[in-house]
């Protein structure tokens, strides 16, 4: 069967919804081994020092600041991309390997002086980001322009973000025993760590490339398909409710931080690398159930409405839990547990909105652009990704952690401040611009 053939045949919806939900969850399962492990494996396998540390969290955070501004020009190109295979997945196709490979490198620092560990890690670092920018801008695009249906499509949506958990989940508490399965001996090694990421790495972007072969992107009659840049950017910078969940999500930057240092913060407060099992599960179990319930909460209210509710009620589960302290792992598990919830809800909400700014803009313009507008959604997930390393790594600097000292209370409570009340403020402050969220008629 020739290309063509196999390109005018349309999968069925179902089989389309299938398939990106599978490939999100593969994708997760690369994203959250990096995001979740790499400053844990930084600082107890490669050994970096607290001045080191400090050089890694500026690498991230600018590594993160220039993917993100790196976004919008990813989606500008997809706008403007022609090929047999439509816009978006050519991308997803061609950019999965190389996500594979720089994933597994992040993780395979080489034993030299520290210095050259550093730059290792900037190059890998960088050029992973890129990578990543690639295959993620396309796939949410994607997913606006497969589905037409906004009911529909939020249900997609809902799915992706729970089965997104789910596998973050997966990699969260499996990762660990799976670098030990793979270390030689009864301790978890360097080398185990760099097997177990090269494994997953092959296997969730394997399964990434469903959103290439099992989908078809939407071709609406009457609107403009080759679009200039002036265009593009210019209806962006018109979509003021678009701009509004931007503005919104970066200022929220705060519910990343417990994924950016929990793993660090277990080892501190209680000694046992293994704990991070527990609060993993507990903020994980929160985030895939409060996706599969939103559905249900938006036939309720407006995604308006509980974009500002879960960041409000956000903001008071973090003050209580700083209030309830951490000495009482179930306590905490708890908190940790609503948060999750507050956080899983608004992920789902933030792309439903973004989705529906889409088809808004289009409805007043007769311009469709899904790579740019999808981009954004991308592009604020790096800048609070960045901002959480950042702030996560500088309370560190304070608290003066690194591998082998003797970890004081002092110590412990300067890291929980920064899993606690900042996230409080980061909540309240981003629920402001939502309220100015407004869909034309």
């Amino acid at each position: 069967m020739s290309v063509g053939t196999a390109e005018a045949r349309i999968p069925s919806r179902r089989t389309q919804r299938i398939s990106i939900i599978v490939a999100g969850f593969g994708q997760n399962l690369v994203l959250t081994t990096v995001t979740t492990f790499i400053l844990l494996y930084l600082l107890q396998y490669a050994r970096i020092s607290t001045q080191g540390m400090a050089v890694v969290a500026v690498v991230i955070t600018a590594a993160r600041i220039f993917d993100a501004i790196d976004d919008p020009v990813m989606g500008s190109l997809v706008d403007m991309t022609r090929t047999r295979w439509g816009k978006l997945r050519p991308y997803i196709l061609f950019s999965a390997l190389p996500v594979a490979v720089l994933s597994t490198l992040l993780f395979t620092v080489p034993d030299v002086a520290e210095p050259g560990k550093l730059v290792f890690f900037a190059v890998c670092y960088v050029l992973w980001g890129v990578a990543y920018t690639v295959c993620d801008v396309p796939f949410w695009g994607l997913i606006g322009s497969a589905f037409s249906e906004p009911d529909y499509r939020m249900r997609v949506i809902s799915n992706v973000r729970a089965y997104g958990g789910i596998a973050l989940g997966l990699a969260t508490l499996g990762m660990p025993w799976l670098a030990l399965l793979l270390s030689s001996g009864d301790e978890t090694t360097g080398t185990g760590w760099s097997m177990a990421v090269g494994v997953v790495s092959v296997l969730g972007m394997g399964l990434f490339l469903l959103a290439f072969t099992n989908t078809r992107e939407r071709h609406t009659p009457g609107v403009q398909d080759r679009l200039t840049f002036r265009q593009l950017y210019g209806t962006l910078l018109r979509n003021t409710p678009l701009l509004m969940v931007l503005i919104g999500s970066v200022l929220g930057f705060g519910r990343y931080i417990v994924q950016a240092g929990g793993a660090v913060f277990v080892v501190i407060a209680y000694d046992n690398e293994g704990a991070f099992i527990l609060i993993g599960a507990a903020i994980i179990t929160g985030m895939v159930l409060a996706s599969f319930l939103t559905p249900l909460l938006l036939r309720r209210m407006s995604a308006k409405t509980l974009a500002i509710g879960s960041s409000v009620i956000g903001a008071v589960l973090y003050v209580a839990m700083f209030l309830a302290g951490f000495e009482n792992i179930a306590v905490l598990l708890v908190f940790i547990f609503l948060t999750g919830m507050t956080l899983g809800a608004f992920l789902v909400v933030q792309a439903t909105m973004i989705a529906d700014a889409v088809d808004d803009i289009e409805r007043r313009t007769a311009i469709r652009n899904d790579g740019i507008s999808f981009s954004s959604l991308t592009f604020v997930s790096k800048i609070m990704a960045a901002l959480a390393v950042l702030v996560f790594g500088i309370f560190i600097v304070l608290a003066g952690y690194e591998a082998g000292v003797t970890v004081t209370p002092e110590m412990q409570w300067t890291v929980f401040v920064s899993l606690t009340l900042v996230p409080a403020v980061s909540c309240l402050v981003s629920a402001i611009p939502f309220v100015f969220y407004r869909l034309g008629r």
